[in-house]
C-alpha cells in the first residue's frame, strides 16, 4: 500500500537526484530548495521508500509577476518501474489539495514535454512555446487555476 503524506524536503531529494537531476549532487538539490517561500514537500512512500514525489512553494507565474498567491508545482518524480500505477498522480492530487488549502489562485510548473497529457489530465493547460533546458531537457510551462475552499474548525 502506497502512503502519501507531507514529508520533509531531505526525504524527497534521493527520488528526484534518480529520477530528474541525475547530474546534479544531494547537497546542491538541497541548496536549490533553501529559502523558497512557503515550502511544502510530498511523497507516495511504499514499504518505507520513497517512490513519488513533489514539492510545492510560494511563487509568481512568470507571465503574472504580480499574483502573490501563486504556488509552483516542482520536482514531481515517481520511481522508474512504478509509474502507470497512480502514483505520480496521487502525490500531484495532494499537492493541489495543498495549494487550495492555501488560497492558491494559481498552481503552475515547468513540465517536461513527455508528461503534458499527465498533466492534462489533472486539469492543468500549456502556456507559451516548448523550450529546451541544456542539462535537463525539453519543458513547457503549465498552469491549474485553483477554487479556494474555506476549511471551517
Amino acid at each position: 500500500m502506497v502512503d502519501i503524506r507531507s514529508v520533509a524536503l531531505d526525504e524527497t531529494l534521493a527520488l528526484k537526484q534518480r529520477v530528474l537531476r541525475p547530474h546534479q549532487t544531494i547537497d546542491e538539490l538541497r541548496r536549490e530548495c533553501t529559502g523558497l517561500a512557503d515550502l511544502a514537500c510530498f511523497a507516495a512512500i511504499e514499504d518505507g521508500r520513497v517512490v513519488g514525489t513533489a514539492i510545492v512553494h510560494r511563487e509568481a507565474a512568470p507571465w503574472a509577476p504580480d499574483d502573490t498567491r501563486a504556488l509552483r508545482l516542482r520536482s514531481m518524480a515517481t520511481e522508474e518501474g512504478r509509474r502507470g500505477e497512480g502514483i505520480g498522480g496521487a502525490v500531484l492530487d495532494a499537492a493541489i489539495d495543498h495549494a487550495r488549502l492555501q488560497g492558491a489562485g494559481l498552481l503552475w510548473c515547468n513540465a517536461r514535454t513527455p508528461a503534458v497529457s499527465f498533466y492534462e489530465r489533472a486539469g492543468f493547460r500549456t502556456r507559451g512555446e516548448p523550450w529546451v533546458d541544456p542539462a535537463i531537457g525539453p519543458h513547457i510551462a503549465m498552469f491549474l487555476v485553483i477554487d479556494y475552499v474555506s476549511v471551517s474548525a
